[in-house]
């Protein structure tokens, strides 16, 4: 019984903490080209909603996602909310692809020497 308390108890952190990778959140497209819309400009929910042809409730909920993953900050204007792109967190995910794209930049390199030389010599 106890170990039912305070596992409901804390459910909802666990689930919160899940939620903020940024991995997870830039996997899903529908989040992915919201982050699109908003990387130049912000934009009201309603606006963003209008870009999609899911319902407004699965768009705030993936702006929910992205809220909480610290991809965009939802701003307070009189009664509407703009969200801002807040893309610090993707350097994350920069931080992750860099060493395959150095591994394969090197291997497009020697790839690209190879065929010059075949070029050079085609008899070889």
């Amino acid at each position: 019984m106890l170990t039912y308390k305070f596992v409901s108890k804390y459910l909802h952190i666990i689930k919160m903490i899940i939620r903020r990778d940024v991995f997870q959140a830039i996997a899903d497209p529908t989040r992915r080209e919201i982050i699109n819309l908003i990387a130049f400009q912000s934009m009201n929910l309603n606006a963003i909603a209008d870009n999609f042809e899911v319902s407004r409730p699965a768009i705030s909920q993936h702006i929910k996602v992205l809220n909480e993953c610290g991809l965009l900050v939802i701003r307070k204007q009189g009664r509407e909310r703009y969200c801002e792109a807040s893309l610090k967190q993707l350097n994350e995910v920069f931080e992750w692809i860099e060493p395959f794209r150095k591994l394969w930049e090197e291997r497009f390199d020697a790839l690209d020497d190879l065929l010059e030389k075949l070029k050079q010599n085609p008899d070889q």
